[in-house]
């Protein structure tokens, strides 16, 4: 994190990140653009990006009543509260009416997928990013030995090769030879490598020179791979200026590697903030720092929206 980092309470650098701690505003002040007529009066609207994994949801997959309350009176008070995720449109769309909100735009797969709420409530595609991922594909199962490899659509359906842990992707996704990978359109592609720790799989890939795609490495040996150049950051970029938000009034929140580049666009003019449990690479990319997620820090972040 850099020199101008703060906690969520506004100490400064090396303060108290702990959760429940009371607003700042410096984010807030001397923001201004016209509101629309649905903003509640003399709040000026945010836009609020969340990530779901280690940010709204804890581990054991569980998202607490204190986060939803406060993500429910973020919104209430007049502010764009959104999901940000790597996770696939089907895996998240649930999770909306778990949190009791209507967000008008979700980004979905890293970035390669936006979706937008209808009249009816239900959601469409509105932005989806694709590319051909086999040369990445063959690099790196001629780089890792016993790799498994996931490649989603645009629809949420995974081709897998290899062995994956039992989880819902694996459920819904359909083992293929490896080779049926190749050619594919992709949204999103998905390593995973048992034999290798966070650090080692950091080394491999950083080697393998993957300049033609954008990645980001997970808490354990898993790779997400996006078509060159999406990130969270730039589908949440094209949100604001959709919503006609300024950079000023953008906070986003966050805890993994592929938060980094929307915790970066988040701190240049607004807030970047950074889960208590985040790796330091993680730290280095926002300028506020809240609890950890089983301290419900998200909730400690979003307290400190205006009212």
């Amino acid at each position: 994190m850099s020199a101008h980092e703060r906690f969520v309470d506004g100490s400064a650098q090396g303060g108290s990140s702990a959760a429940g701690t009371a607003a700042s505003g410096t984010a807030a002040s001397g923001a201004a653009a016209a509101d629309t007529a649905a903003v509640p009066a003399r709040t000026k609207r945010w836009l609020v990006a969340l990530d779901v994994d280690g940010t709204t949801m804890r581990e054991d997959g569980v998202i607490t009543d204190t986060v939803i309350a406060a993500v429910q009176e973020a919104e209430a008070a007049g502010h764009e509260v959104m999901l940000s995720t790597g996770r696939s449109e089907s895996m998240t769309i649930p999770l909306l009416e778990r949190l009791g909100i209507r967000s008008k735009y979700v980004v979905c797969a890293n970035g390669a997928l936006t979706l937008a709420r209808r009249e009816d409530g239900s959601y469409e595609r509105v932005h989806v990013e694709r590319f051909d991922p086999s040369d990445v594909l063959q690099v790196i199962h001629g780089a890792l030995a016993n790799a498994a490899f996931g490649v989603e659509d645009e629809t949420g359906h995974f081709l897998l090769s290899g062995e994956f842990p039992d989880d819902t992707m694996t459920v819904s996704g359909e083992h293929v030879p490896f080779e049926r990978l190749l050619g594919t359109e992709a949204t999103r592609v998905v390593v995973i490598s048992p034999g290798h720790d966070t650090e080692d799989f950091l080394q491999v890939v950083e080697r393998m020179g993957l300049s033609k795609v954008s990645y980001s490495v997970g808490w354990t040996s898993w790779l997400d791979i996006a078509p060159e150049g999406v990130t969270k950051a730039t589908a949440m970029e094209r949100v604001r200026e959709w919503l006609d938000i300024p950079r000023s009034r953008v906070l986003a929140a966050g805890d993994g590697r592929n938060d980094i580049d929307m915790l970066r666009w988040a701190s240049t003019s607004g807030r970047g903030v950074v889960m208590g449990q985040a790796p330091d690479d993680v730290v280095e990319a926002g300028n506020e720092r809240t609890g950890g997620v089983t301290d419900d820090g998200l909730a400690a972040a979003l307290d400190t929206l205006p009212r």
